[in-house]
């Protein structure tokens, strides 16, 4: 539709106006000299019941409550220094992951599905950073299988719930949760809603991203053994890869750059509302009206990406060329999370290309389909063809 009603076009959903922004000039505009009376959300029928009457970081209106909440998340949650705490888990799991497929292969080629793995592994990363404990996975069901079983059903359920229902009850899910930390000016149940929202914001987009990866990885074995050359140089085989070492390896970071230009995690992502009337490239956007910015469409863009549908992360050795990615938002709504996604993904990503060998199923490339959801992720599960490699032996037994 932006190729055929330009960079910025308006549509009527039912009552509501609503402008999509399709250019990276107007992107900028919005988000740097309309940012304030941009930074709104809009308000949906499930939203009142799954955030709490819109009071949640990442659903209420912009404004002192916002701020003291979004101040919460930078320093206490989501600062680079507390992420970095957390790397003991990031490691642990990450391990466990690389464990589990070499069981399920050798010194030759075997068969794994990789999709529900990246999946579980998000998902514990997540759930002991601010609870403690592992639900997902095989070894989960070692002690508090019950808990385990009960919190899963829970999660498939509130999944099913989440885009449909303005009734559902949440409140049961949040009882594994320990809120003490957090600032006291909060009531509780703000802090568990917040925490309910960074629970799904931050899973399901990272594990869609390592899949997304692992597809054009797959897809272009050139840009695999680049990779694996690096990581070989850098690292080598005699030590597995540590959070540390990643500054080392910048054409990792590319490739994470490079999956998040083509597999944004919200290709449109999260609509704004304008709280006043304002021009936008010489549009005229009345107030109250959706600002939907279409990021997927933007960072294919053959006007602003040479060779724009292709996976070329070298792209990214040209400077500036990282500033042009908006998969993170700008201004004082972009996602606080860039720095864990970035890291996490970058991590596990690096560690599976150093410990195994890695091919299709088949000659035939992986099926990119995508399905149709609000998040970008991949229709058909992820199944490819892996081999240890010595470090694994080396340091993993």
């Amino acid at each position: 539709m932006s190729k055929k009603h330009g960079d910025v076009f308006s549509l009527w959903f039912g009552s509501r106006l609503a402008v999509v922004i399709s250019s990276p000039t107007a992107f900028q505009e919005c988000f740097t000299k309309h940012d304030v009376i941009l930074a709104n959300r809009p308000k949906n029928l499930s939203g009142k019941h799954i955030f709490y009457n819109y009071t949640t970081v990442g659903s209420c209106s912009y404004g002192e409550h916002w701020r003291n909440l979004r101040r919460i998340v930078a320093t206490d949650v989501l600062s680079s220094q507390r992420i970095l705490s957390f790397s003991g888990i990031r490691k642990d799991e990450t391990h466990r992951l690389v464990q589990k497929l070499a069981k399920d292969s050798s010194s030759e080629f075997a068969p794994v599905e990789l999709t529900s793995t990246f999946r579980d592994m998000t998902y514990n990363n997540m759930m002991r950073m601010i609870a403690g404990k592992r639900y997902y996975g095989e070894d989960s069901e070692l002690k508090d299988v019950d808990e385990a079983k009960e919190f899963r059903e829970t999660v498939t359920e509130l999944l099913k719930l989440a885009g449909v229902s303005n009734k559902a009850d949440y409140l049961p899910f949040l009882k594994w949760f320990d809120f003490e930390g957090l600032n006291k000016k909060l009531t509780t149940t703000h802090k568990r809603f917040d925490v309910f929202a960074m629970l799904f914001a931050g899973t399901d987009s990272s594990g869609a991203t390592l899949e997304w990866a692992f597809c054009n990885l797959l897809n272009n074995p050139e840009v695999l053994k680049k990779a694996k050359d690096e990581l070989d140089t850098q690292i080598g085989q005699d030590q597995l890869l540590n959070e540390a070492d990643l500054p080392k390896l910048p054409y990792l970071k590319y490739i994470v750059q490079e999956t998040l230009r083509l597999y944004p995690p919200a290709p449109l992502l999260i609509p704004h509302v304008s709280s006043e009337d304002i021009t936008v490239e010489g549009f005229n956007i009345p107030s109250d009206t959706l600002v939907i910015v279409n990021g997927w469409g933007m960072q294919r863009d053959p006007k602003f990406w040479s060779d724009a549908t292709s996976f070329k992360p070298e792209r990214f050795e040209k400077e500036g060329e990282e500033k042009k990615l908006i998969a993170f938002g700008l201004g004082r709504r972009a996602c606080p999370g860039e720095f864990m996604a970035m890291h996490g993904v970058s991590f596990t990503l690096g560690l599976l290309i150093q410990c195994f060998d890695w091919k299709r199923v088949s000659a035939e490339e992986i099926d990119m389909e995508e399905q149709t959801w609000f998040n970008l992720t991949k229709l058909l599960p992820l199944k490819a063809m892996c081999k240890t490699r010595p470090v694994v032996n080396k340091n993993l037994k």
